[in-house]
């Protein structure tokens, strides 16, 4: 899977070098530094990264770019800066906190690539995100519920989504949240820790994690009596038969494997939960 970049700045050569020779690990967009341009950007094309590439910027469309900042970190979007260092350093003069990621140039375009697919899969930066969504989790779920019980619904399930890959969770929520209320989190730990003060229908677990390999985890949520009778399904990229037969023999719901069918997905969660 492809990260999304969305890209803005006055540099055009960095933003040609993500065009023409970053293709095969980024699906890349570019915006202007209008508000309303970024904002339709991040409401339709969803990136993962904000990639601000400078050269000689005036302070209005900096402070333009540091505005939207918030906004981009509570949606779990990473922020990059790239450019020389005075810019940079201008524009962390301007914007309250600094980027997840600060790049001067000159570079070379393997380390541009390099360092924000680190970034992206840097288990701190997730941990960031996975708090964020579980917030948003706590305090969107209530009128969300609401709403459905006015319209002559009962309240929708609720899933929980645990796996290292970054895109993977973005990917499964989107898949999903039509439906249900859905919280992700990147390590096993995340979720028992937000299993300690919520509840949820239906966990999805991915099978390989590595600060805690799932099966692991799955024993632990069997062991307490808050979480045993929590619906869980595996999802893994495992394809030998004698692995497959392991993790059955941990008695899951089911398991799905990676690439994930968004119609098998919802198809096997229906079957589960409804």
């Amino acid at each position: 899977m492809k990260y999304k970049i969305l890209l803005a700045g006055k540099n055009d050569s960095v933003i040609d070098e993500f065009f023409e020779n970053m293709t095969e690990s980024f699906e890349t967009v570019s915006t202007s530094a209008h508000m309303a341009d970024i904002l339709n950007h991040l409401s339709f094309f969803k990136p993962d990264v904000f990639v601000y590439c400078m050269s000689g910027e005036n302070a209005d469309d900096m402070s333009r770019i540091a505005n939207m900042r918030f906004r981009m970190t509570r949606a779990g979007i990473a922020f990059v800066t790239v450019g020389f260092k005075e810019d940079c350093d201008e524009f962390d003069r301007i914007t309250p906190g600094e980027a997840d990621l600060i790049l001067h140039m000159p570079l070379p375009v393997y380390v541009i690539q390099d360092k924000i697919m680190e970034l992206v899969k840097n288990s701190r930066f997730r941990h960031a995100v996975d708090e964020i969504s579980l917030e948003n989790a706590e305090k969107e779920g209530a009128p969300a519920q609401a709403a459905a019980a006015q319209a002559g619904y009962g309240p929708r399930k609720h899933i929980l989504v645990v796996d290292d890959d970054a895109m993977m969770l973005k990917t499964i929520k989107e898949h999903l949240h039509d439906r249900y209320e859905v919280a992700t989190a990147s390590s096993g730990q995340t979720a028992l820790k937000f299993l300690e003060r919520k509840k949820t229908d239906l966990i999805l677990l991915d099978y390989e994690m590595p600060d805690a390999k799932g099966p692991a985890i799955l024993a632990r949520l069997r062991s307490s009596e808050m979480t045993r009778k929590i619906p869980v399904i595996f999802l893994t990229s495992v394809t030998d038969t004698n692995k497959i037969m392991e993790a059955l023999a941990l008695k899951p719901q089911n398991y799905l494997l990676k690439p994930v069918d968004p119609v098998k997905l919802l198809d096997t969660i229906a079957k589960t939960i409804g």
